[in-house]
């Protein structure tokens, strides 16, 4: 019999507090991973194996663990020796980030450091020191001081987006009647009203835009043609560049 999670993969995310966990956990969901935050350590792997089985299981689950959940290079070793006995590939993302940074990020949140010390800085020391053996345990090392957001965001796409969310992106399209009001959430917005309306034609007036006779009224007048290939083309450009910017 197959094992039942053998198609799913795992990666726990982990690092330095203030170095960008909370943001890779979004990065990760939104190319289709099923997140947990703050799971203790104990508890990944049964989590893991329960969610990547069964009918409704993930085929993609991030686990974010700090020093909240007990993180510590001895409980990352059981969990991951667990993950492979379950026969779940398991990668271990370390986000990090130099001293300096670190404060300031803290400073400029006004958000207290998990790790109580009598100062800041001694909280990401002692932290740092916790956490040596776990980052040198880890896969992947991400040392976030110099990367905005959008620069981690694409560093965790290039590692962890298949070819199967790589660039994808949904386009919904919809007509309304400004007489009851434009749409409230719209990207790009088009006033179509110069084009000629089938609902003045009393013939047409009960059809929908997917009749075919509507579409040969609409499309009989050339400035149709004409503005739909204006709108393919800005389409054609624009689409690219917001897949990029994510």
């Amino acid at each position: 019999m197959n094992d039942p999670t053998s198609d799913a993969n795992v990666v726990i995310i982990t690092g330095l507090s203030g170095a960008g966990r909370s943001h890779a956990a979004n990065v990760l969901e939104d190319i289709g991973y099923f997140v947990v935050d703050n799971l203790p350590m104990p508890l990944i792997p049964s989590l893991v194996v329960s969610v990547g089985s069964g009918e409704g299981k993930r085929r993609k689950i991030a686990v974010v663990a700090d020093t909240r959940a007990g993180m510590t290079a001895e409980g990352l070793d059981q969990a991951l020796i667990e993950l492979h006995r379950a026969g779940l590939p398991t990668t271990v993302l370390f986000l990090d980030a130099d001293d300096q940074t670190l404060a300031q990020r803290f400073e400029e949140t006004r958000r207290p450091h998990p790790v109580d010390s009598r100062s800041l800085a001694e909280s990401v020391a002692t932290e740092r020191s916790a956490f040596e053996d776990v980052r040198a345990a880890s896969d992947i090392i991400v040392d976030t001081s110099d990367l905005s957001v959008h620069d981690l965001r694409d560093r965790l796409r290039d590692a962890f987006e298949d070819a199967e969310t790589h660039h994808r992106m949904r386009v919904d399209v919809t007509s309304f009647g400004f007489k009851k009001g434009p749409l409230r959430v719209v990207d790009l917005m088009f006033d179509v009203r110069f084009l000629p309306n089938p609902f003045w034609l009393p013939e047409l007036r009960p059809l929908t835009g997917q009749d075919e006779r509507v579409v040969s009224y609409v499309f009989g007048h050339p400035e149709a043609g004409i503005f739909l290939d204006k709108v393919n083309d800005l389409l054609d450009f624009l689409i690219p560049r917001y897949v990029a910017e994510g």
